[in-house]
Parts: structure tokens; sequence; C-alpha cells
């Protein structure tokens, strides 16, 4: 497994030039590292902000599972998409709320077919509300299918 967490891992993870807004470290309450954000208040309704995970040593035809912490913490705070560079035009996972200010696990299989993923796409869009954050952690990408629950 690769661990592309942000405080210690070994992968490559870019801002998207052309979105509304970039992506912040934010403390974790532990105290130990960070994890990336985007406050509530930060842009306006239905602005983007585009996190890039740059994927370069997947084998072909082969399984992936990637699984991420994320939440959405705070009233109307906004969507969090993901996207893989082979399926542009729709996300492959959605979130539009969240139930309290948990965090909580995602995850995400990725098939290197004939097509290779070279990358996943944090997307967060901003919604109406003023507080809470948008927020993801702990993205690790594992070979083989995703494990049940």
């Amino acid at each position: 497994s690769v661990d592309c967490s942000f405080s210690r891992g070994v992968c490559d993870w870019k801002q998207d030039a052309d979105d509304d807004f970039d992506w912040n470290p934010a403390d974790r309450d532990r105290g130990d590292g960070y994890y990336m954000a985007v406050p509530a208040f930060v842009g306006h309704k239905n602005d983007i902000g585009r996190l890039k995970l740059l994927l370069t040593d997947l084998k072909p035809k082969s399984s992936y599972c990637l699984v991420f912490s994320y939440r959405l913490a705070g009233e109307k705070v906004g969507k969090l998409r993901v996207f893989l560079a082979n399926k542009k035009t729709a996300p492959v996972w959605e979130e539009n709320k969240g139930k309290d200010e948990k965090w909580r696990t995602g995850k995400i299989e990725i098939f290197q077919g004939a097509e290779t993923t070279n990358s996943v796409t944090f997307e967060s869009e901003r919604g109406k509300g003023k507080n809470g954050e948008i927020g993801v952690d702990n993205v690790i990408l594992i070979s083989g299918l995703c494990p049940e629950d």
C-alpha cells in the first residue's frame, strides 16, 4: 500500500491552477500532522477548489483501492466529489452533507484497464453555509480490490 497522507506521505499532490480557490493544510486535533481543508467561508457559492493526486506508477491491468477520511462539517457547507482522470465527466464518488462533524471513510475502486488512471481529483464545491469546513485526510492507495467494511 502507498501512504498518500499529507503530513508524511510519499505521493505527489498538486493544487489545480484553473479553479476558484486552494485547499489549505489544517492542524489535526490530536496534533500529529495535518489534513487538507476548505473552510466554509472561502470563496462564493458554487466556487470550486480541486486538489489533484498524481498517480505515476500504477501497474496496468490491476486493481487498486483508494481509501480516505473525509468530513463535511457545518450547515450547507457544500459538496465533496472525487474524479478519476480517465472518467472526466462524472464523479466516481460524491457527498454533500455531513450528519455530524465526525470523520468518515470513503473508498473508491480504481481499475487499471486499457486506459490508465494517472490522477485522482478531490473537488470541493462551496455551499451556502458560513461556518464549518470540508476536510480530507489519511489518503492511502492499496493494491487489490477494496475490502468490505
